[in-house]
């Protein structure tokens, strides 16, 4: 168990400001009309009528002066330019539900009908500012206060009616203005009007120190190596069942006496007296590391390893079509039948020497089924209506003795495959079904599918989808379910297609998806070498389930959970299985400062297997975390690896299932964390790992091109993947870092503190 982050990171309390009754409504309308001015009384209206002097020249603005912008600005009238200039009018509340005049009225029979409605405000004399034209001549406004600063949390702009300019010339700042801009109070304005209407104020980073900056992603993932976790058991052995807690099954104590009054995963943290626990919990910073492997049934005597690897080969009249290759000295022609027997007649000498104890079967299927016996057990065709019913065709193949082993079946294999003609449908669907059972007998058996198009017969049919609905729903479950089924049996399924084939992967690869098999996409002359890969890769543990459990103020992240606790049916382990988590805090702003106050947290994990020889294990690890909100400590102790694997994964799993703004919105949101943290560490080597990690999942940030049909969007946010997308994403889901990159950027202070785990 490995930890991206040496802490449990919680994102810092960011006050907000109370909001004023004076602000505008959180549902955000831009106004239509500015707002009018408070009343004038009559009488002084007419008193400032009479003593109006003569306009003058319009000075520049200076301190505390008032300039109107924006939508609402009164522009002149382009038929009164000939005429002199009046005064600056005043509305008051009567105008606010008059009508414009009409432009064809002269100036005076204006200004007559403006003087009942209007103050005519009194225009200082001032002098003209150098720089500035004489030609305006309107008078300038009445000076007012400045205008309060917008409030940060606002995020839409809203109009402004007044700005208001300075008695000297601010410095520009760096983020509003460029140096080589200019200081006049018309850049000022333009700078200032063009920064209110193009920026918001939530685009700008958080202000504040760094550590205090929340991050951009989240940190807080865990790494299971289930391999290791399984091959390299811990020192500590004991035997039966632990005491557990009724409601969440965490093992609080490895000792037998012990009776489980009360649980640590399962109390409410209130915050009555501090923020500690009323539980003590299961480790602490002075011991922060706890592994205990259960030995589950200790009465049941082991099994005997058996190994069965059953080829499923498609057989249909498209295997007919042939292909060009060279040889030593001349280009030949072979069918794709041809390409396939050559490979599996290779896998199966290789068998015969390297290991002779396996046991090897057949199952080839076109407009029908057929087992391959051995010796003495004839075969089994299945046809008609008995490929329809998927109860008869489980029964079928678990009632079909298995095969001896490899050495003494050999030649009957090899007969069997020379004799092999194609012809007719494709019933993939129930040749499936027949393997998987068959190799279900031997929990740990190996089912290789090998096929050139899409299977079209009544059950799992994959052509006919695209013309009903209703028979691509089914399909969907059908596989699934064999899937599920697959996995609860310990039989891993691997799918294998021809290059330059459609066989609808997407749907065909939830086989290989549920039981932790592969999915492939080979050149004829390769096949053989894509075998092979498939068989060395054995079985390490089957039914295998992984649940991790943290106190109540903290969930894990992902769509599936949404408590305290979470629970992964892997099924089978394969070498270099690796698993990643995401953790976090509760949305509530007491959990936040409940862990800050307590200091740390406990984490449980409980991987729950069975061996090749039957036996039913469980092994527990508890482990201590410091809490801290902290970001620069995060970003210090990050482990670029784990981080990169988790994006990689959770953003598969979310494409192969046909949500792909969900899965690029995911892998953004990690990735700006990742290059935040290889920004603040500036180090070459983990500049190398982005890099490779970038060309790594390159296919996460241009999954349309792997999607078919039209590229856009639908509102469903669903689209079919193509072969080769669906085996690259595949892939992705159940990657791991040797899949990633080469290099390890682990360090010490990443891993438990107890020696052995690092092995787990």
């Amino acid at each position: 168990m490995e930890f991206a982050c040496k802490y449990v990171y919680v994102p810092p309390l960011i006050e907000k400001p109370r909001r004023s009754a004076l602000m505008p409504p959180v549902k955000k309308v831009r106004p239509r009309t500015p707002p009018p001015p408070p009343p004038v009384p009559l009488r002084d209206v007419r008193t400032t009528s009479a003593s109006t002097p003569s306009p003058s020249p319009s000075p520049s603005p200076s301190a505390n002066t008032l300039q109107v912008v924006g939508p609402f600005q009164d522009w002149p009238d382009p038929h009164a330019r000939s005429a002199p200039p009046s005064p600056r009018l005043k509305r008051t509340p009567a105008m606010s539900g008059r009508r414009l005049s009409s432009p064809s009225k002269s100036v005076e029979q204006q200004q007559q009908d403006d003087e009942e409605y209007c103050t005519i405000l009194p225009a200082p004399q001032t002098t003209l500012t150098p720089g500035l034209s004489p030609n305006n001549n309107r008078a300038p406004p009445l000076s007012a206060p400045p205008l309060p600063p917008r409030p940060a949390f606002l995020s839409l702009p809203f109009p402004e009616y007044t700005i208001v300019f300075p008695s000297e010339p601010p410095s520009p700042s760096p983020s509003l203005v460029s140096p080589s801009s200019s200081s006049s109070p018309s850049s000022l304005l333009s700078s200032n009007t063009d920064h209110a209407l193009t920026t918001r104020p939530d685009s700008s980073p958080p202000s504040g120190p760094v550590e205090k900056q929340p991050l951009l992603g989240n940190p807080n993932v865990i790494l299971i190596d289930l391999d290791t976790i399984v091959s390299r058991p811990s020192g500590r052995l004991m035997e039966g069942e632990p005491t557990a807690c009724d409601a969440c099954g965490s093992v609080l104590d490895t000792c037998y006496d012990n009776v489980v009054a009360s649980c640590y995963f399962c109390q409410s943290w209130v915050k009555s007296s501090g923020a500690d626990p009323t539980h003590p919990q299961p480790c602490s910073s002075s011991a922060p590391y706890q592994d205990t492997h259960f030995l589950l049934t200790p009465d049941q005597p082991a099994e005997a390893l058996h190994t069965l690897i059953v080829f499923c080969i498609d057989i249909s009249g498209s295997m007919s079509i042939s292909s060009r290759v060279e040889e030593t000295d001349r280009p030949v022609w072979k069918t794709r039948l041809e390409f396939v027997q050559e490979a599996v007649l290779q896998c199966v000498q290789s068998l015969s020497q390297t290991e002779p104890s396996a046991r090897v079967a057949l199952v080839t299927f076109n407009n029908e089924v057929t087992l391959h016996g051995h010796g003495e057990v004839a075969s089994w065709r299945i046809c008609g209506e008995e490929l329809k019913d998927a109860e008869f065709l489980k029964n079928a193949g678990l009632n079909f003795e298995v095969p001896p082993p490899v050495s003494e079946t050999k030649d009957y294999l090899q007969q069997a495959i020379y004799s092999l003609e194609e012809g007719g449908a494709t019933a993939l669907g129930p040749a499936a079904v027949v393997a998987i059972g068959m190799a279900s007998q031997l929990p740990g058996s190996k089912v290789l599918i090998c096929t050139d198009g899409r299977a079209n017969t009544d059950l799992g049919d994959l052509e006919a989808e695209d013309k009903d609905s209703c028979i691509s729903v089914s399909s969907t479950i059908f596989y699934r379910d064999l899937g599920e089924y697959a996995a609860n049996r310990g039989v891993t399924v691997s799918v294998m297609s021809l290059e330059g084939t459609d066989c609808r992967l997407d749907e065909l690869g939830r086989l290989a998806d549920f039981t932790g098999g592969e999915v492939f996409i080979s050149s004829p002359d390769k096949l053989y070498s894509a075998f092979q890969g498939m068989i060395e890769s054995r079985t390490k543990a089957t039914h295998c389930s992984v649940t991790l459990l943290l106190p109540t103020t903290m969930c894990l992240k992902g769509e599936r959970e949404t408590g305290n606790r979470a629970v992964r049916m892997v099924g089978n382990i394969m070498p270099h299985t690796e698993l990643t988590l995401q953790y976090g805090v509760r949305e509530q702003r007491e959990n936040s400062q409940i862990l800050l106050s307590a200091g740390g947290v406990s984490l449980q994990l409980q991987v729950k297997y069975r061996t090749r020889d039957g036996l039913s294990m469980l092994r527990v690890i508890t482990a201590y975390r410091d809490v801290t909100s902290n970001s620069c400590q995060v970003l210090s102790s990050l482990s670029l690896c784990v981080l990169q694997l988790n994006s990689i994964q959770s953003s598969a799993a979310l494409a192969v299932r046909g949500r792909l703004r969900d899965a690029q919105k995911e892998k953004e949101t990690q990735a700006q964390l990742i290059q935040q943290a290889a920004d603040y560490q500036q180090s070459s080597l983990y500049e190398l790992v982005c890099t490779e990690w970038t060309k790594a999942s390159d296919p996460l940030f241009n999954m349309y091109k792997y999607t078919r049909g039209n590229p856009v969007l639908t509102s469903v946010n669903s689209k079919p993947l193509t072969d080769k997308g669906a085996a690259l994403l595949f892939g992705m889901k159940h990657g791991n870092r040797m899949s990633i990159s080469r290099r390890s950027v682990a360090k010490p202070s990443l891993m438990t503190s107890d020696p052995g785990s690092q092995t787990a």
